[in-house]
């Protein structure tokens, strides 16, 4: 198994996180994004959509995070990350796709650098916008958790693939210097989740390609 990746990259610290959960260490390769390595032919015959990461396992290679993590919960089940009961399943599916699929795609690279390099917004009008949308999708899930959540994790005593989106997420609205004051339970739980060993293994400050 190998993990194309770029140390900080979202997605793919989603795929690490499930994986160092799952007990699994695919051959790490990088993929430097800032050079624009995930445009290059080669890296496009494994991942049309030209992202981060790729999983490759024997003759398959497969994108899209949520796309890797349902797949290693099929092949390798324990521990599970998407629950196997309808509502349970729904739950964490609802939160993950929050992250994944309305906060994640208007604040990744390629988004701002079109912001910046084609319409030619300010250096102030880009924080701006990322921390717009970071409020907007850390509000929703802050309601999520207060609905639905229990226990240490998103959704009980167990990570879940919520968990997997959660951290990365609210790592990058840290880094950006966001104001997370007022999500007191999106910040229990991600410091839940950073206290532990595999959390903690798939921390971008700890891959082989981390610009120290």
């Amino acid at each position: 198994m190998q993990l194309y990746s770029f140390f900080n990259s979202s997605t793919a610290y989603r795929v690490r996180i499930a994986l160092a959960l799952k007990g699994l260490e695919p051959t790490y390769l990088p993929v430097d994004i800032r050079k624009y390595e995930h445009r290059a032919a080669d890296y496009l015959t494994r991942n049309p959509g030209g992202g981060v990461p790729t999983l490759v396992d024997g003759d398959m290679s497969l994108g899209q995070s949520l796309a890797i993590i349902d797949y290693l919960d099929s092949v390798h089940p324990e521990p599970r990350l998407i629950p196997l009961d309808a509502v349970p399943r729904a739950r964490v599916l609802e939160l993950s796709n929050v992250i994944a699929c309305d906060m994640h795609p208007v604040n990744n690279l390629r988004v701002l650098r079109y912001l910046q390099k084609v319409l030619q917004v300010t250096p102030e009008q880009k924080d701006a916008w990322y921390k717009h949308w970071i409020a907007e999708g850390l509000t929703a899930v802050e309601h999520l958790l207060a609905q639905h959540g229990h226990g240490p994790y998103c959704f009980g005593d167990a990570p879940t693939l919520a968990d997997c989106c959660l951290v990365p997420q609210v790592g990058n609205a840290l880094r950006m210097d966001c104001d997370v004051s007022a999500y007191a339970r999106t910040m229990a739980v991600y410091a839940h989740c950073a206290a532990q060993p595999a959390f903690q293994r798939a921390r971008p400050s700890e891959q082989p390609d981390c610009v120290k």
